[in-house]
């Protein structure tokens, strides 16, 4: 077991002092905890008497940053929310009142690095930027215990020094085969903050479904984002013959972008292409290889209509979707996705024959081509595509960065040759698998087992990597394919607790991680997870399985 919490020694001093303290005090009074999910890089005891968290308690923060502010009435919310204890927030200090205080300073070296600090007189949390304050808010929220009383919180005398591994720290969400509303993708990224994630993947588009308006192409949210009807069960040949579909306006996409920059997180939209386009083949049969008529997908899987690379038309549709998606979202990034292409349909079709040849190659390689100029186009929008690891067939810019999805080869791959990766494995991070090998008390998934030991043993820039081919690491990111996933608490059950796992691969050095301990501070997050009303497994832990030994 590595050394994460205080020593005996100091343990046992703060512990007799705060059991002194709450005699004076002569209240009733409950004990804070460090040791959260994701573990902190440095925790270290300090001398003195712990911290009262109470009512008298004011949350003060430095400046007039909209940030700053925000990651005030952040921490007063977290705060009543943990413990039912309301602090009042404000911008100058009054020194008549302890304070829990937040600042920025520049000497913290990494931008999302923070250092928390607790003494008998306040609470301090400081980072070289806003994000880094909002981190060490969201290890103070899940050191308070979960309580209703309105009890005083003790808080031994801590310094807390930590920064996260990786610097992207993902999570997607996949709207295209089945639709959440606007709140519910607001919940998921509290979800992600709470284990300190920053960037969101939007799955926006695939064959079942186009969830997002372009204005210029009204079709999409007329006929693309409707279905009438979806497979039962495994791809069975039955039909419930139910239509479905939503989509997102331009407005709603704002309001969620902006609801995320706030926590600190970056939504990275994806428009699937040239593959998994048959909803828009739908709307717009002329883009294909054969002209259609086209259906949005009722099945899962993939689909051999793919947009026509040999045809101009699709590029001018291309671009006009880029140019709306570039303005909604301001992150550095567009996803392209990339991945399932089938070739069978361009073998076939004169326009990208002629392509093919006048690119002297290869039919199977005209992904190549369609990589490259859509990253180019992209460019024009000073930003930079992501792909799945499928576009490193042939030759493209080393901008582009790759998703590494079938496993780790294809990003250890991509970082050698110079691309940024980001690693995302379906064995360690695919959250759409069942998390028990018990499948009949689990709701249906797609297939394959992932439990939470699984995802936390994931290292995604291994010794074996160069030193060269590790800086090609941007980070991690765990995906949530919704083929059978309709349901909103379906959803929470299969990322809860293995986002958690997640979370400390992202955040926590190797040589600080430990499963059994892992297990049991995971175990205190928990607490939230009711306090909010998320749905989780509880595979870990005995104690929280439901007495019918059934877990879901």
């Amino acid at each position: 077991m590595k050394q994460i919490n205080f020593s005996i020694k100091n343990m046992k001093k703060q512990l007799f002092i705060i059991a002194l303290c709450t005699c004076i005090l002569g209240a009733k009074a409950v004990n804070a905890d460090y040791n959260v999910v994701p573990l902190p890089q440095k925790i270290n005891a300090e001398k003195g008497a712990p911290f009262t968290l109470s009512k008298a308690v004011t949350i003060v923060y430095e400046g007039t940053d909209e940030q700053m502010k925000a990651n005030a009435q952040f921490l007063s919310d977290y705060i009543s929310q943990a413990t039912s204890i309301r602090l009042d927030v404000i911008d100058k200090k009054d020194k008549k009142r302890t304070a829990v205080c937040l600042a920025i300073d520049p000497t913290i070296s990494g931008k999302e690095a923070y250092r928390l600090s607790v003494n008998k007189k306040q609470i301090n949390i400081t980072g070289s930027t806003p994000a880094g304050v909002f981190y060490g808010i969201q290890t103070l929220r899940k050191s308070l215990p979960v309580q209703t009383s309105g009890a005083n919180v003790m808080l031994p005398a801590v310094l807390i020094e930590d920064a996260p591994r990786f610097g992207y720290r993902g999570m997607m969400l996949d709207c295209a085969r089945h639709f959440f509303s606007v709140d519910f993708v607001k919940r998921y990224i509290d979800i992600m903050a709470l284990h300190n994630l920053n960037v969101f993947h939007w799955h926006l588009s695939d064959d079942q479904g186009w969830r997002i308006e372009i204005k210029s192409r009204p079709k999409l949210a007329q006929v693309a984002s409707r279905r009438s009807g979806t497979v039962i069960g495994h791809n069975s040949i039955i039909d419930d013959s139910t239509a479905y579909g939503g989509y997102y306006t331009q407005k709603e996409a704002r309001e969620i972008v902006e609801y995320a920059r706030l926590r600190n997180i970056t939504v990275i939209p994806e428009i699937d292409m040239p593959g998994h386009m048959r909803a828009a083949l739908a709307a717009y049969p002329e883009l294909g290889c054969t002209g259609g008529p086209y259906e949005v997908g009722h099945k899962w899987g993939i689909y051999t209509d793919v947009l026509c690379v040999g045809n101009e038309q699709i590029y001018p549709f291309l671009q006009d979707v880029i140019n709306e998606i570039a303005d909604i979202f301001p992150a550095q990034y567009l996803h392209i996705g990339g991945d399932e292409t089938p070739t069978t349909k361009w073998e076939q079709c004169p326009r990208c024959l002629a392509l093919a040849k006048a690119q002297n190659t290869d039919i199977k390689h005209l992904q190549q081509y369609f990589t490259n100029r859509m990253e180019q186009y992209v460019a024009t929008k000073g930003k930079r595509i992501i792909g799945w690891d499928e576009i490193l067939d042939g030759k493209i810019n080393k901008t582009a960065t790759i998703m590494s999805w079938r496993g780790v080869e294809p990003g250890s791959k991509a970082a050698a040759l110079g691309h940024d990766v980001i690693m995302a494995p379906l064995w360690h991070a695919y959250f759409d698998f069942y998390q028990s090998e018990e499948i009949k008390h689990e709701p249906k998934a797609i297939g394959n087992y992932l439990p939470v030991a699984k995802v936390y043993e994931f290292d995604p820039a291994p010794d074996t990597f160069s030193a060269e081919a590790k800086s090609h690491i941007l980070g991690v990111q765990a995906n949530l394919w919704t083929e059978y996933i309709p349901y909103t608490t379906q959803a929470e059950y299969m990322i809860l607790p293995r986002i958690a796992a997640l979370a400390e691969v992202q955040w926590t050095p190797v040589e600080r991680k430990d499963f059994d301990s892992f297990t049991k501070r995971a175990f205190r997050l928990t607490d939230l997870y009711d306090r909010y009303g998320y749905q989780y497994a509880r595979h870990l832990w005995k104690e929280k399985q439901l007495s019918t030994g059934d877990t879901w």
